[in-house]
């Protein structure tokens, strides 16, 4: 049995905002818990990062300063005494790095940013379209059962997918939207869902 994670909102905070609130441009706070299409909220980040001249390094020195969520660190290290755990996330890795130390190098499956010889983020290369959804289809298919867990649209599709789905700290538009999803407020609440999911699974 496998936990697929989404890692912002999940693990960590969500980079984008925190940028955001760095360079004081609001519309950088939009994520895909506002837009469920991650090329169109990718492509509109593309577009403001070139309007303000802001470079990777920019974004990079935000994320020096990052720490994971209270309570984690500690969560992770409980849940892989427990579950195979794979990271499943729309970010890149040329953001990830420094975050993933401090959570001890969980697996990772995400994207990349293509970067000219001055740091400008000029594009943006998906590991392929819905790669979360596919996935755990493909997971799935090497006879697993798979327990995944998000908060935002995009994590919607592997929720769906998944042998069974609990949404971590939603937004209440989510939950609105896809309340066949247990909903877990705290990483406590996570534990219980996560457990109950398996003795479930397991029969």
């Amino acid at each position: 049995m496998l936990t697929c994670l989404d890692l912002e909102g999940v693990l960590l905070p969500e980079i984008w905002i925190e940028f955001a609130k760095k360079t004081g441009i609001d519309e950088l706070k939009k994520t895909t818990r506002d837009i469920p299409d991650y090329k169109k909220l990718m492509q509109m980040r593309l577009q403001i990062l070139k309007k303000n001249n802001l470079k990777i390094h920019d974004i990079q020195d935000v994320i020096k300063t990052l720490k994971p969520l209270s309570g984690a660190k500690e969560f992770l290290a409980w849940l892989k005494s427990e579950f195979q755990v794979i990271i499943l996330s729309d970010t890149f890795y040329e953001f990830s790095g420094p975050l993933m130390k401090q959570l001890d190098f969980p697996t990772l499956f995400c994207h990349q940013l293509v970067i000219d010889e001055k740091g400008t983020v000029i594009n943006f290369l998906l590991r392929q379209d819905d790669q979360k959804t596919k996935a755990v289809k493909a997971l799935q298919g090497l006879n697993f059962k798979v327990i995944a867990a998000g908060d935002s649209y995009n994590d919607t599709g592997m929720l769906q997918q998944a042998d069974s789905g609990i949404l971590f700290c939603p937004p209440i538009n989510v939950i609105k939207e896809f309340p066949q999803f247990p909903v877990a407020k705290n990483y406590d609440d996570f534990q219980k869902l996560l457990l109950s999911a398996r003795e479930k699974l397991l029969g």
